[in-house]
């Protein structure tokens, strides 16, 4: 039961169009296929490190010292900014593609969207310390079990869509994909950094 209520709020979680799910996107639009696994599996490393870490108690880190919420949110959202900004104008080719990206770029990639990212960590560590608060002592790991089991789930499961349509999108459709996710992340971006000024002005 509880391993089901964790695929669940894991499924919950992982849907919402956020920075990783961008990045997965683009890369199974414009990479081949060993490449799109390695790319998924290191993102989901670490975003199960990620989901870890929030579960035993980054939470109570964020509540105990608020001026670390305040530089996660103003450096974090300044970063997302600029993601999204590099992201609008690039300009996608499926004929001169780089198909040959050194693993320790995804790994940096990989970092960025993740643990680069404060709203996931904020929202992770929050709703995970809460889940926990709740759920009885002997359903807390069946719980988390559920939980990260989805990130394999869902990774695989966008992947391999956007991998089967990449075959029927053309260049001007990858170029609005890139718009649009870039036009959210700058949004993004923006408004963590909107929220970390208010809270430091409050």
């Amino acid at each position: 039961m509880y391993f089901l209520q964790g695929l669940l709020v894991g499924l919950a979680t992982f849907a919402p169009i956020g920075m990783q799910n961008l990045f997965i996107i683009n890369t199974a639009l414009v990479q081949p296929l060993p490449r799109i696994i390695l790319t998924i599996t290191i993102i989901g490393l670490f975003d199960m490190t990620l989901s870890a870490a929030a579960f035993y108690g980054i939470g109570t880190l964020l509540e105990t010292w608020p001026t670390f919420n305040l530089i996660i949110l103003i450096a974090g959202g300044l970063l997302v900014t600029y993601i999204g900004y590099r992201t609008f104008n690039t300009e996608p080719s499926l004929k001169k593609v780089d198909t040959n990206i050194p693993i320790k770029d995804i790994l940096l990639m990989a970092l960025l969207v993740t643990w680069g990212n404060p709203q996931a960590v904020i929202d992770a560590s929050m709703m995970l310390g809460a889940f926990r608060a709740n759920i009885p002592v002997e359903g807390i790991y069946h719980f988390f079990f559920g939980f990260l089991a989805m990130t394999p789930i869902w990774f695989g499961t966008l992947a391999g869509t956007m991998y089967i349509l990449a075959k029927k999108i053309k260049i001007s459709h990858l170029v609005w994909i890139n718009r649009v996710c870039g036009l959210v992340l700058i949004i993004y971006g923006l408004k963590l950094v909107y929220e970390g000024i208010m809270m430091l002005l409050s």
